[in-house]
């Protein structure tokens, strides 16, 4: 594949959540959970030109996702697009203007093409999201606690593959959580174990497959070393620290490498 598709993953996890993916006419936010001061620094560091987003398409209602909608929507005139039932799960949602859409749509932005996929977690109606053109694709999938076979077909063989790897599940049932919440993260309406994570891989992970980023990890049930170990082992990668301190893996060819987003370490991915 040609890179024409970037991600740049401003927040990941339970605090926050925001991603640009920069398209070959524009830039597409993908949730907004952080505040706009949050965003805008971010967005800094890494170098990404704010000015260039022309969307903003939301996943789910949850507020890590959506909590920072309403301030950037202050100055931002651009269109928004969410399913009719994220859109309804929260009052000041269905003040802004959005587009609707379903969880089996596609839609063109930015020079890209935005299919749309079901997820399966506890809220109205969420969705995960393929970004293609004809020379690249990008997956991006967070806060489900299965896959199901759209959400297969919409991951499957894109060059960058944005997937949830929540908690390693000893971790979580050794944890403080009560028993309630162990049972809802680790549920088929939550959130995708490192193992889940790594099951998929050896489905979604195709010749064209450059870069795995693990989203969403759970700051009290998981850690970034265990979870790239764990996915790394799914592919026949190595573990190494990466050139910026964080850990990665790497396939022996050096053609696939798995990384980890963080709630407060911007990442991109070109």
């Amino acid at each position: 594949m040609t890179p024409q598709i970037h991600l740049h993953v401003l927040a990941s996890g339970s605090k926050g959540n925001a991603a640009v993916v920069e398209g070959p006419e524009g830039s597409v936010l993908v949730d907004c959970g952080i505040s706009r001061r949050a965003l805008l620094g971010r967005a800094g560091e890494l170098g990404v030109d704010m000015d260039r987003v022309v969307a903003v398409v939301l996943t789910h209602e949850h507020s890590d996702h959506v909590g920072g909608l309403s301030v950037f929507c202050n100055r931002f005139d651009g269109p928004l697009y969410a399913t009719a039932g994220t859109v309804a799960a929260r009052r000041y949602l269905t003040e802004l203007p959005f587009t609707l859409v379903g969880h089996s749509d596609e839609i063109e932005i930015a020079g890209m093409r935005i299919r749309t996929f079901p997820t399966s977690h506890d809220v109205a109606d969420p969705i995960g999201l393929r970004f293609f053109t004809d020379d690249d694709a990008l997956g991006f999938c967070t806060d489900t606690g299965e896959l199901g076979a759209e959400a297969l077909k919409g991951l499957m063989g894109t060059r960058i593959l944005a997937l949830e790897s929540n908690h390693d599940e000893r971790m979580l049932a050794a944890g403080n959580y009560p028993a309630y919440l162990k049972a809802r993260v680790g549920g088929a309406r939550s959130h995708l174990s490192n193992a889940q994570a790594a099951t998929a891989l050896a489905q979604l992970v195709g010749p064209d497959t450059e870069t795995v980023v693990a989203m969403h990890l759970s700051q009290e049930n998981n850690r970034p070393s265990l979870c790239v170990r764990t996915l790394a082992e799914a592919v026949r990668a190595r573990v190494a620290p990466g050139d910026d301190g964080r850990t990665e893996a790497r396939t022996p060819d050096g053609r696939l490498t798995i990384c980890c987003a963080a709630q407060d370490w911007p990442l991109s991915v070109f």
